[in-house]
This record gives C-alpha cells, sequence and structure tokens, in this order.
C-alpha cells in the first residue's frame, strides 16, 4: 500500500467519494462473483458508481481488467490531484468549437452578417433595458451535447457543461475570455452558487407561516375567504396593491399613491420607501379594505415574500387574518393572484406608471373585473358569486339564531337579531 493511505495526517475522505475500505470491500465482492448492483446495495452506493469505479480504476497491467483495492486507491489519488490542465487550454479545435458557437455571429437566411449593438465589456451584469450582445449565445449544455452528435468518432472533442462554465467564470482555469459570460443568457458577470439561492428566504417568514402551513379548506377553495395578494409595480417604482378571493375570485385593489418628498432631493439612508409601496403602507392599506369586510370573508392572506409584508404581524393583530407565505421562486402558489394579475396588465401595462390611477379609478377597474362573467364560476361574475357566499352566510345565521332564541325564550336575543340582520355588507354594494 502506498504511504501516503497511511499517513495520520491525511484528512479522512467525504462520504462523497469512495474510501480505501469501501474499494477493499467491491474487491472482495467482485472476487466472488457479485454484480454492481448488489454491491451498490451493500455499499449503498448507485449502480453506476460502482461500474464507473470498475472501468475507471482497474488494473490493467497483466492484461485485463482485474480489480484490485490498492492499485484502484493509486489510480483514485492521481485522478484527483490539482491543478489540471483545463481540456479547453490544451485542444485548440475544442476551444475554437466552444468559442464559436457562444460568441459567433447571427447570420441572416441570405447568409449576410446582421449588423449587432456594439456593447463594450464593463465586467459587470447587464443593467436595466440596455442593449445586449448578439450572438450564438448556445448555452455551454448545449454545446457539450452537440459535441455528441458532430463528432460521434473522436474522443477528444468532447467536455462538460460544467468544464465550459468553469473555463468562463473561474479565473487561471483559461481557454475562454471573461467577457463571453455576456453572451450566456443570464449575462451574470458572477457565478450564483445554488447553496445560496436556495437561502434566499426572508428572516421574517418563519417555518410555521409558510404556505404548508395554511388549513386545507384554502387550498381546496371549499370555504370562502382565503385572499391571495401580491403588487403590480410600473414606471419609477409606482405600484398598485391586488387582493383576490380564491373561492369567488372578487378582486380589490389598493391604491398606494407616492408619498411626500419623492423624486426630489437625496433620498435618506434607511428612510421610508417614499415610493408608497413600503411596509407600512401596504399594511395601512391591506388593513384598511379588508377589515370593511364581514368576519367570515377575512379568514387568510397569501402574499409572497416581498419586503412589504415584514409588517405582517402588526396586520394580523389589527385586522385578524392570517398572513402565510409562499415559497421563495413559486408563484403558482398564488395562481389565482397571477392569473388576475395578468388580467390587470390590460388597464395597466408594463411599463407605464401606475402612480397616475388614483383611489377612484382603481375602483372602476376592480367593478370591471368583479363584473365580468368567468368560466370557472360558471359563467356567473365574482360579484354574484361573493353575493351568493353572503347570502348563504347572513341566512344561516338568521337561521341558528332564531332556532336559539327559541330554545331559551330570551327577550333580549331580539335585539342581536335585529342587529345581525341589519349590518352593513359592503361588498355587495361594489357590483354597482
Amino acid at each position: 500500500m502506498a504511504a501516503s493511505h497511511l499517513r495520520p495526517s491525511a484528512p479522512p475522505p467525504s462520504g462523497r467519494y469512495l474510501a480505501f475500505t469501501d474499494r477493499e470491500q467491491i474487491a472482495l465482492w467482485r472476487a466472488q462473483g457479485h454484480g454492481v448492483r448488489a454491491i451498490g446495495r451493500e455499499l449503498a452506493r448507485a449502480p453506476s458508481t460502482i461500474s464507473r469505479e470498475l472501468r475507471r480504476n482497474a488494473a490493467t497491467r497483466s492484461g485485463g481488467l482485474e480489480y484490485r483495492a490498492t492499485t484502484a486507491q493509486w489510480h483514485a489519488d492521481r485522478a484527483a490531484r490539482r491543478p489540471k490542465p483545463a481540456k479547453l487550454a490544451v485542444n485548440a479545435n475544442l476551444q475554437q468549437y466552444v468559442q464559436e458557437r457562444l460568441e459567433g455571429v447571427v447570420i441572416a437566411p441570405s447568409g449576410t452578417m446582421v449588423p449587432r449593438p456594439v456593447v463594450p465589456w464593463t465586467g459587470r451584469r447587464h443593467g436595466r433595458r440596455p442593449h445586449r450582445r448578439w450572438a450564438r449565445a448556445w448555452s455551454p449544455e448545449q454545446i457539450a451535447r452537440r459535441l455528441l452528435r458532430d463528432f460521434p468518432d473522436d474522443a477528444s472533442m468532447r467536455i462538460s457543461h460544467e468544464a465550459i462554465y468553469q473555463a468562463l467564470y473561474v479565473q487561471g482555469r483559461g481557454a475562454l475570455r471573461r467577457e463571453l459570460t455576456a453572451c450566456l443568457r443570464t449575462g451574470r458577470a458572477l457565478r450564483v452558487p445554488r447553496a445560496r439561492t436556495r437561502g434566499r428566504g426572508k428572516p421574517f417568514v418563519t417555518p410555521e407561516l409558510l404556505i404548508s402551513q395554511r388549513p386545507a379548506e384554502a387550498t381546496d377553495r371549499a370555504v370562502p375567504g382565503h385572499w391571495e395578494g401580491d403588487l403590480i409595480v410600473g414606471l419609477g417604482s409606482s405600484a398598485i396593491g391586488t387582493l383576490v378571493e380564491r373561492t369567488t375570485r372578487f378582486t380589490l385593489l389598493l391604491h398606494l399613491p407616492r408619498m411626500a418628498g419623492h423624486g426630489s432631493g437625496v433620498r435618506v439612508k434607511n428612510g421610508p420607501a417614499l415610493a408608497g409601496h413600503g411596509a407600512e403602507a401596504v399594511r395601512d392599506a391591506i388593513a384598511s379594505t379588508i377589515i370593511t369586510l364581514p368576519a367570515q370573508l377575512r379568514r387568510s392572506l397569501t402574499w409572497d415574500q416581498g419586503v412589504e409584508m415584514t409588517q405582517h404581524a402588526r396586520l394580523r393583530i389589527d385586522t385578524g387574518v392570517a398572513v402565510y407565505f409562499c415559497d421563495p421562486h413559486s408563484p403558482w402558489q398564488r395562481g389565482t393572484n397571477e392569473n388576475t394579475n395578468g388580467l390587470l396588465r390590460q388597464y395597466f401595462p408594463k411599463g407605464t406608471d401606475l402612480s397616475v390611477h388614483s383611489a377612484d379609478a382603481l375602483a372602476a377597474v376592480a367593478l370591471a373585473l368583479n363584473t365580468r362573467p368567468r368560466k370557472t364560476l360558471g359563467w356567473r361574475t365574482p360579484a354574484e358569486a361573493l353575493d351568493e357566499v353572503l347570502q348563504s352566510a347572513h341566512t344561516g345565521s338568521v337561521a341558528t339564531t332564531t332556532s336559539t332564541r327559541a330554545e331559551t325564550h330570551d327577550p333580549n336575543d331580539a335585539a342581536g337579531l335585529a342587529v345581525d340582520s341589519d349590518a352593513p355588507m359592503p361588498c355587495r354594494g361594489r357590483r354597482g
């Protein structure tokens, strides 16, 4: 056995890689005639891992493919040495193939080169609405997979998509110029680790507030009173809040006017959100709108993990509405609201200033949407569906109160019944 395997200072291998003891077991079971699947089950490894180990690290000096643990460990240690010469740095043909498909010019059907905007490389990601570099812009995975079809018999023309990414992003890997990252679809100048994207949840969203903890009655739309909310954003950071009831598709729009001082002077660091859709403004707009609804229509509110909802605890105290949050980057978990936002873009297109619309204009648009028949409601309008919910709830409360009064014969119940029957229902008036 090589001395390096016995050094006490050598770091132990991680569970991701096979250790020398694993290779001893593989050699023993292989000599006993076990297959790769049986060995994989014993070691809790994939059969492909065992097959690749037997193929890559077998002893070949005897002319066969005998597997010995010491020889396999020597092969593995040699393959793990770093640094290695990058494949694109030592293979000029492969480098030219990859580079042409990343930055190659765009050709018209006539065969002539199409003029493209001149975009200087700044070492940073492209900003908002700038010109992008025109190129063939194949993705690294498309390049790696296409090599198999273009060079089926040339083993030297092989590379993984990860090797191409490393040649672009890792300094010292050579071969490809850093500015070619502008030809990728995202145009990122720096790579974003996956672990960072998985941990992008907001600190104010605790596990008990995630959508997985929302009552089942909200998921199947059996009980009305569960809402979905979001912001639609326009030019200059203007915004309109939207609330949609999941069962009836009834829509409420939140007026979020800009605050005094917006657009004038120097912004104060950590100051109030003058654009009008900060946490306090959104909380007050939701509370003042949703508090006008009957109690049976104020069960829960589902929002994405935007910072405008950092004061959700105060909102819950003020309105009694339970607030839940979707998982990061999962807009489909609020499908009703996303669909409604698409309908609203007919009135509030992207790239327009939404702050010019008054509260009366938003109410008129909400009325237009709530009086539009929907296929999912059996061609009823959301206003009619909500009216039926309120009527059934009102009838049920009257029946319950009447039966209780008959059993107790308490004369004071008449006043309570009169109050219940005459309670205002502002939502019914929205039908216009």
